[in-house]
Order: structure tokens, then sequence, then C-alpha cells
């Protein structure tokens, strides 16, 4: 009798080719996906130690973590002084290895763990590492994906496969259905802050459940993305007929004819009943409520109308400029920022619009956009939502990773508090000093039209009263 297997058994199965010693195995990588600020290291590391890439065709160079977000930017524009050093040699040398190049200018640019998606680099099944932490977010589609170093990207380009241990493995189980205007970013939040940032206890994740088979594939994409905010070394979705529409005809995925011995294999991706996990959590989704970060870390998350806990480190209230008992709600803040990895998607920016329509941002308050991709943008185009944002007040920048993380240029000012659907509020993240509190992109609308943080429900409220 097989033994019951989980949804991870069975894609480390399909990908172990050895015994690597010590306990670690050789997992095969099917894809690797490079970004301009690691990526020109990578491949001139092993062009000069006299290796090739194995399999080019697998191996995608994609500029999005520095380039600039002004729209009608340049093909070199930085977002930090100097940074055009690492496009151009980007460039160069992903044209040198032959490998796909996903460059400024093209249609299909965009940040990398958005675009995988869109363009089938991330499908069911396969193996994929990128030297990012957030590769995580492509276990939504039932993908075994990871953060690896640059050194480890290189390993996987000269030999198609990696030396790795196998994670333990935990279940996050969510009944019941998330409540209307609860997002997947609020669960994410609702659960990092429950069991602290340590709770993932560095392993690979399952997330199951009714509520997370009600989710679209940008939800379980953002759900998934935040699992790294947990410390876990990844997460997973089995996938389901919602996932295997969604892949279907992408250039990347498989083509029409290879489509149903693909869909057979894929099918079989599911945990068998009986399968055991290292660790198990259950979550009621009918509990989780618009969140909205208050410290420095994405534990240090509540409900929207909770108060700063008194239990709060001096240290941390200190950079935040805020004390203990304090409520988050109503708190004053000069930016806001719709974009990343996170909530750079469609669906994001369609929750924030609904909001936006017929109002304007508060005085005082820059608020930017910059979606996800280039089809992200042309398909919020089409539909007129950049007509929604700018008519609000906000920029509509150009695709890339933007004011998710700091950069040397195009930031808020130091001190200044920001409401922003990113997944980190380390100190500097944004920016020297910059005080950001993280929250759905429905929240980060409702706060830069009220200069203060609010809900939209409590937006909605009050233009109604």
């Amino acid at each position: 009798m097989t033994h019951p297997q989980t949804l991870l058994d069975k894609l480390w199965a399909r990908h172990r080719i050895g015994d690597g010693g010590d306990g670690a195995d050789l997992i095969a990588i099917d894809r690797v996906c490079l970004h301009e600020r690691t990526g020109s290291v990578a491949l001139k590391s092993l062009r000069d130690a006299g290796h090739q890439v194995q399999s080019p065709e697998r191996v995608f160079s994609i500029m999005d973590h520095i380039v600039s977000f002004r729209s009608g930017r340049g093909a070199d524009e930085s977002r930090s002084p100097g940074g055009d050093v690492f496009i151009t040699e980007t460039r160069k040398m992903a044209l040198e290895a032959g490998i796909n190049l996903i460059d400024t200018n093209d249609p299909r640019q965009g940040i990398v763990h958005v675009i995988a998606p869109e363009l089938g680099i991330a499908v069911p099944g396969v193996s994929l590492v990128c030297p990012d932490s957030h590769t995580c977010s492509l276990g939504a589609l039932g993908a075994l994906a990871w953060g690896v170093g640059s050194s480890e990207s290189e390993h996987a380009m000269a030999t198609g496969c990696l030396r790795v241990s196998k994670p333990p493995q935990m279940r996050i189980t969510v009944t019941g259905r998330l409540r209307a205007g609860v997002t997947a970013k609020d669960l994410a939040l609702h659960i990092i802050a429950r069991h602290g940032v340590a709770g993932g206890r560095r392993s690979a994740i399952e997330y199951c459940g009714e509520a997370i088979s009600a989710l679209s594939i940008e939800e379980r994409l953002t759900l998934c993305n935040m699992a790294v905010e947990f410390s876990a070394f990844t997460a997973l979705i089995a996938p389901d007929q919602t996932v295997l529409d969604y892949v279907s005809g992408r250039p990347f995925a498989p083509r029409a004819q290879e489509q149903a011995l693909a869909r057979t294999r894929w099918a079989e991706l599911v945990t068998d009943q009986g399968a055991t996990f290292d660790h198990e959590l259950s979550v009621d989704a009918t509990e989780v409520l618009p969140m909205v970060s208050w410290g420095t870390s994405p534990e240090h998350a509540i409900p929207i109308n909770g108060s700063v806990p008194s239990s709060a480190e001096a240290n941390v209230l200190h950079y935040v400029g805020l004390e203990p008992g304090q409520a988050v709600a109503g708190l004053p803040v000069q930016g806001a920022f719709i974009g990343s990895c996170t909530n750079g998607r469609l669906s994001d920016l369609r929750s924030a619009a609904e909001v936006l329509k017929g109002r304007r941002v508060a005085a005082g308050v820059r608020a930017v956009c910059v979606p996800g991709s280039h089809e992200v943008r042309a398909a919020a185009e089409a539909e007129g939502l950049d007509i929604i944002f700018k008519e609000a007040g906000f920029e509509w920048g150009a695709p890339g990773c933007a004011m998710c993380f700091y950069a040397g240029g195009q930031t808020f000012a130091p001190g200044e508090r920001v409401i922003s659907s990113t997944n980190r509020n380390f100190e500097g993240r944004q920016g020297p000093g910059v005080r950001t509190h993280l929250a759905s992109p429905a929240t980060v609308a409702a706060t830069a039209i009220a200069g203060r943080i609010a809900s939209a429900t409590d937006l909605f409220a009050e233009t109604l009263s």
C-alpha cells in the first residue's frame, strides 16, 4: 500500500535526482529567473569560472528591481544613482549567455513574480528558483518555487540542479469564507500577527480549506507572497480547475498538444487523505478583519480599528513615532503607495479604483500607483482605471518594484508616514526614516483619500452620513 503523500512530497519526489549528502537532496531545477540587481553578477561569475548556462531556454532575465517607475522612462533609467550600470550589464550578459531577456522596454516586462504567472513561466509542477525571497509567491500555482542566493542561481544555471534539504511541512487550513471587504493581504497579516514572524518555522506551508479554494489566482499569489514574512521556506496551494484554466495558453506553458498530459500530471498534485504534516494551524476566515501594521515588522499588525499594544518595544515605538495604546485609525499620513509583487496586480488596482472613483487624495499626501507589469498596466488602462487614479491625484507609474524598497532615489521623505500595499515595513525599507504601514490596496486608497489611516468601509460610511 502506498504511503499517503503531501503535495510537497509529490513535488519533491518528481524533482529529486540524487542524494546530495548530509541529508540533502539534489533537486532538478526546471526554471531560473534573474533580475538586474544581481543577474549580471551571477552571469559574469559563471562565465569567468568557465561555465556556460546549461539550458539557456530555461533561464529568464527580467528588469524590475531598480528600474525607474517614471512614466516615459528611458531604457536604462534607474531609481538609484549608478543603477543604470546594473541594467546595461545585465542586458549585455543575458544576450551573451543566450538566455531569455525581458528588457525594460519589452511589453512583457514587469515584476518577476507578477510576470512569471502571466507568461506561464510558473505553472503547476515545475521547480523554479530566483534570487529573491518572494519567489514563494509562485507556489500559488502549485509550483515548487523558492528564493535562493546569487551563487545558488549560478549553480542552478550551470548544472540544472541544486543541493537542498527537504524542509519541514506545515498545513494551514482556513475554514469558512472571508467577509466582504476582507482580502488575502488581510488574511496574511492576520496569520503573521497571530503566530509571529517565526511562526512558519522554515516550513513548506500548504494553504488549504474553503477560504483558499474561494480565492482568485491573484489573491492566492498575494497570500503565498507573504509566506516569507512568516519565515516559510516556501508556500503551496494545490492546483485546482481555477489554476488549470488560468495557465492554459500562456506563452511558456505547455503547448496545446501537450496540455492533456500536463493536466493529468497536474491533477495528481494534491495532498493524499491521511498524509501527515510536521505542523498544523487552523484559521477561521470569518474572524479576519481589515488589517494594518503599526510597527517595523509584518507581525506588528492589528485590525484597523485596534490600538498599539502596551507591550510594544520602545525602539520600535520611537521609530514609528507612536505610543502604547494609541489608536492607529486616524493617524495622518503623508504618502500612499499601491504596487509591488504583493499587491500590484489588476484585481488590486480594481479594488483601489472602487474606493478612489469620484474622490480626491487629501492635500499633503503624495500618492503613487505602479502596476506590477505592462500587462497589468495595459489592462487597467483599457478599463479606464488609470483615469480614476490620475483624477484622484495618484501618480501613474511604469512597471517595476518601485517604492516597495529603497533604492537610493524616487522615495518618500524621512519621517513621513506612508500607507503601503507592499510586504515589508522594516526600518528604512521605503527610505531612510520612512514609517511604513502595511495594508490592502483598498485600505491604502481609503487612507489616501482621508489623509489619515482609514478603511474603505469607514470612508464609505462617512460619505453616506
